[in-house]
């Protein structure tokens, strides 16, 4: 049998049901302990609820306080700060949960629950953090509505519904303040929308590339402003890495002035608007060759982007935001010392006493007769094609399930080169700059971008994580660096078509995709890009809404040169008219709206002329007759006889013999406001 709760027990429920939801997009960023001890103690005051025990006492809160206080200085190794601040705001609530005694304390976990709603923003901007905000705050509106009545037992429902009310009075004024208010810097630091699961490092481990695979997520977003690229140049530089240990791949570090490779353009430049994601990476991934970026606003909000030495763009701290920058791409470049130089000798570093075969192979094509009579300037770019040419031709096979490599021997590049002959564009990659190292040609590793959807998303282009790409560069004297990319001798269709890695399928995944293809083999694209399409629109209308969008937004009202002035005066006179518009509503909120109430205070003032300064609104026609008599005896019988008739019109219930009681509206609100008067009159004359 069930048993029914009562109206604390319910309320409490709906509470802690709310301040669960209020805490779980935190549940991936609180430390283990934290979250498990916050599900305990909500778990533990919703049985109390449920069987309606007392609250613990208060050295339990002390412990339990003083436990989470020291788990959360062990693990931040300080109590401040967004991380720690946040872990100690969600245990606070929880504890305060355990001594809900009166609606003080109420109040103090609804005024905690909107600042914990706030701090979802500094881990995530994204539409559903938005959506998912916004039902937290109908539901603590609703809970703070049901602490506000105190007598009886309203319903859930009622709550809500006052709740959403209140909530739509105020979006026009939320409206107003995003439209309008000056753009500040968040208050502890900026959100993370991702984890960083980008390909982009200044570290490539042998075949780490392949985890990347299974990442579908968009990294960059591309509006151009005339047709795009050609597949073939649809290629976003990324970190260049020129220093090989024998596993891994690393920045060279060649930092030091007058290192910077010397870079020519030409042609008819394209102009492109890019939106990158979050990388967690330094590096800003642009079209090659991209000159220097713009930010939809000047300056870039304290992130400077420099190019490094190697032509990639570097940002001085990590992209842990969305950017949203302006470029020109241009189609003709050259880039790299045309001499023989120091910087040069870094590029031909191979480590010691690995990958003899490999060397020994590059050695003898190098002695081939048919590049004996080559110029200098044409024999780098004839040995890269003589490479380029053996991979189309021997029995090597573009996979993504390649296995590891090195775990029978340490020599990775002889075990691809001759043994397995499996792998994807970073294996290719490293065996093409190993060969041509070990043949006296500079070279070196570039990682990056490569490829984008094959039709556009509401305008803009998408390149996804999975179109992470490795390739070479080689030098050349005279002519410098020169792109080589090996995955193109063995796997055309990756670069031509510009196609994302893909993973291989497990069973389970296989026979999901089968029966899903069965229904609509388009539909589960159709729904992801529809998703990403609304994703990207409020990635541009809102989170993308600037400053200069502002100053936009008063040209278009008329104001010739829009600055910070004109937007603070713009301001200021709306919040103005809102406080007096909120000022007049309040006014005629206050005031009786139906007729019995108005003819009401009309009555009581009337009442109070004739000295019954007793008579409250709480009172009835009947009570008002009574306190007449007592007071002025039978000089006040006329208008209590009136009074007393208005009782009757208003509150009488039918006789036995049908007759219905007289009705309010037929009595004539005027003429027996008249008469009440006109008797008060006399009243007042007798009394004198």
């Amino acid at each position: 049998m069930g048993r029914s709760l009562s109206r604390d027990g319910r309320d409490t429920l709906f509470l802690l049901t709310t301040i669960a939801a209020v805490v779980l997009p935190h549940a991936g960023h609180l430390p283990a302990w934290a979250s498990a001890i916050t599900a305990l103690i909500l778990a533990w005051r919703a049985l109390l609820a449920w069987r309606g025990e007392p609250l613990p006492g208060r050295w339990v809160l002390v412990t339990v306080l003083v436990l989470t206080a020291a788990l959360t200085w062990l693990t931040h190794r300080t109590l401040i700060g967004r991380e720690a601040g946040i872990t100690m705001l969600v245990m606070l609530m929880a504890l305060k949960t355990l001594e809900l005694r009166a609606r003080r304390d109420a109040f103090v976990v609804f005024f905690l629950g909107f600042f914990l709603v706030l701090t979802h923003f500094l881990y995530s901007q994204s539409i559903l953090t938005a959506a998912w905000t916004l039902l937290s705050v109908w539901a603590l509106l609703s809970a703070l509505v049901l602490a506000q009545m105190p007598v009886g037992q309203p319903s859930l429902r009622l709550a809500a519904k006052l709740a959403a009310r209140t909530t739509l009075y105020g979006l026009p004024v939320m409206l107003f303040l995003f439209l309008l208010f000056p753009r500040i810097g968040p208050l502890w630091g900026i959100p993370a929308d991702s984890v960083g699961r980008t390909g982009l490092s200044d570290r490539l481990d042998f075949g780490a590339m392949s985890e990347i695979a299974n990442d579908d997520s968009v990294a960059l977003r591309l509006r151009f402003s005339g047709p795009p690229p050609p597949p073939a140049a649809r290629y976003f530089r990324g970190p260049v890495l020129g220093h090989f240990d024998g596993r891994s791949w690393q920045s060279a570090g060649l930092n030091w002035p007058g290192n910077t490779d010397a870079l020519q353009v030409g042609g008819k430049p394209l102009d492109y608007e890019i939106t990158v994601e979050p990388l967690r990476s330094k590096v800003l991934p642009l079209l090659e060759m991209s000159a220097e970026p713009a930010g939809t606003e000047r300056p870039l909000d304290a992130l400077t982007i420099k190019r490094a030495p190697e032509l990639e763009w570097l940002a001085g701290r990590p992209i842990t935001e969305r950017l949203r920058l302006n470029a020109k791409v241009y189609p003709e470049f050259s880039h790299g010392p045309l001499t023989p130089s120091l910087a040069l000798q870094n590029y031909l570093e191979l480590p010691p006493g690995l990958n003899p075969r490999t060397l020994q192979w590059a050695a003898k094509l190098r002695r081939e007769a048919r590049f004996a009579a080559l110029e200098p300037q044409a024999l780098n770019p004839a040995l890269a094609a003589a490479v380029l040419g053996h991979i189309a031709s021997a029995d090597f096979i573009y996979t993504l399930a390649p296995g590891r490599y090195g775990e029978v021997t340490p020599h990775l590049i002889d075990e691809f080169w001759f043994d397995r002959r499996l792998g994807f564009c970073e294996h290719f990659a490293a065996g093409f700059v190993v060969v041509m190292r070990a043949m006296g040609v500079p070279a070196r590793v570039v990682t990056g971008f490569q490829g984008m959807d094959a039709e556009p998303q509401d305008g803009f282009w998408i390149v996804r994580n999975s179109n992470a790409h490795a390739w070479a560069e080689y030098w050349a004297p005279g002519r410098g660096w020169l792109r080589a990319d090996p995955t193109a001798a063995i796997a055309p269709d990756r670069i031509q078509l510009g196609l994302a890695l893909r993973p291989p399928q497990g069973a389970f995944a296989g026979a999901f995709e089968g029966a899903f293809g069965q229904l609509s083999p388009n539909l589960w694209l159709s729904m992801r890009r529809g998703w990403e399409a609304v994703e990207n629109r409020w990635q541009q209308s809102v989170l993308n809404y600037s400053r200069q969008s502002q100053f936009d937004l008063l040209k278009g009202a008329g104001f010739a040169s829009p600055d910070w002035e004109l937007l603070g005066q713009v301001s200021a006179a709306l919040i103005g008219l809102i406080a007096v518009a909120g000022g007049a509503w309040s006014q005629w909120s206050a005031r009786p709206h139906d007729a019995w109430s108005r003819q009401r205070a009309r009555i009581l003032r009337e009442l109070h002329r004739q000295g019954l300064q007793d008579a409250a609104a709480h009172q009835g026609p009947r009570h008002w007759a009574e306190l007449l008599r007592a007071k002025h005896g039978e000089a006040a019988e006329p208008a209590a006889r009136l009074l007393q008739a208005l009782e009757v019109a208003r509150y009488g219930r039918p006789n036995l013999a049908g007759e219905s009681k007289p009705r309010w509206a037929a009595w004539g609100r005027r003429q027996w406001l008249r008469e009440f008067r006109a008797a008060g009159r006399m009243l007042r004359g007798k009394i004198r």
